[in-house]
């Protein structure tokens, strides 16, 4: 993620929502692809302030009304008098139930993760869609929280728990991975060196990858390099993983540990590392701490991404952090990256 720049000169972040040197309110410009200071231009319109662009947009419903995004629109897409939502937010099926106290602060971290999840995509070229854009499947969200009867004590029951997932496109976030205690407790309980929520998404899309890009297309490329995804059947190597565990050489052959449970998870966990790849090599290029590189090749990423996790690592080490990068990229797991790099790319948009 690169940083940008306000009128007045001070630096700008993507999360930002007003510049703290000048005061100006900011905002994604779709035209500049760029957070830029935003200039009222009266009838809830503003002026992009870039001098090469100066496009005339409206801020996103959600951001305008609910303060969970900082997206803008080209205000010819919009009507008078009304907020549309951005190039992100059109995508929500469901949001949180914003009556429970906290969830539209978990509900504006998690817009924070899928924006940085959007740019990404949108920086690889990888092609996405709902149901009016004619995708098959279509792609949306749903963000929600444990069913909880009002006053209840007990602990939530299956019936009435929200998992994290995917089903036909429909990406769906349980809210609690927005609150840092919970998910750092799961984090432990599970055995996972990372648990984000930008990594949800990350690993989540990937099963949205595979059936808009391998389902009936490459699943003989597929099974030569992850396994056979029929067999045994997902329900049943769930069973056996969590049961079980991983096998004792799994960090050999997979990416992490819950890779080794399917070929499904498999793809998504290394479709979700390569994610992690990209979005480090571009920081780290704008941030004037690692050399620039071409996504049109493997080989020299994972060479400069080596060199940018090792002094991440230890500058984590010097603070007492965990690592940044605590993945270990074995022959098989770089063999499965090439296919994940070249399904990318052969999906250019």
């Amino acid at each position: 993620m690169k940083p940008f720049s306000c009128v007045c000169g001070n630096m700008l972040f993507f999360d930002n929502t007003v510049c703290l040197s000048c005061g100006r309110e900011v905002g994604w410009c779709p035209a500049c692809a760029a957070v830029r200071a935003l200039e009222p231009a009266g009838d809830g319109l503003y002026r992009c302030t870039a001098p090469s662009c100066g496009h005339l947009l409206v801020k996103c419903a959600n951001y305008a009304r609910e303060g969970v995004c900082n997206r803008c629109v080209d205000a010819g897409e919009g009507h008078p008098g009304l907020e549309p939502l951005c190039d992100c937010c059109r995508f929500n099926a469901t949001i949180p139930d914003l009556s429970v106290t906290g969830n539209r602060e978990r509900w504006a971290r998690i817009e924070a993760a899928k924006r940085r999840l959007i740019y990404v995509l949108d920086l690889l070229g990888l092609p996405y869609g709902g149901a009016a854009d004619g995708f098959e499947p279509p792609l949306s969200f749903d963000f929600k929280g444990d069913v909880v009867p009002a006053g209840a004590w007990r602990p939530v029951v299956d019936e009435e728990r929200v998992y994290t997932g995917h089903q036909d496109g429909r990406i769906t976030i349980n809210i609690r991975e927005a609150d840092d205690l919970e998910r750092e407790k799961l984090r432990v309980d599970l055995g996972e060196a990372h648990r984000t929520l930008v990594g949800h998404f990350r690993h989540e899309i990937g099963h949205y990858y595979w059936d808009l890009l391998i389902r009936g297309r490459r699943e003989d490329d597929f099974r030569r390099l992850f396994g056979d995804h029929d067999n045994p059947p997902y329900t049943e190597a769930l069973e056996r993983h969590y049961r079980d565990g991983p096998p004792a050489d799994w960090a050999l052959r997979f990416i992490s540990s819950y890779a080794s449970m399917h070929p499904w998870e498999d793809w998504a966990e290394t479709f979700a590392f390569y994610l992690d790849i990209v979005s480090v090599l571009e920081t780290a290029s704008h941030m004037g701490v690692g050399r620039a590189v071409s996504f049109d090749d493997l080989q020299p990423m994972l060479g400069t991404f080596a060199a940018v996790g090792v002094a991440a690592n230890e500058m984590n080490r010097t603070m007492g952090l965990t690592d940044l990068v605590p993945e270990l990229i074995t022959p098989p797991v770089a063999e499965k990256l090439g296919f994940v790099h070249e399904t990318v790319r052969s999906a250019h948009a």
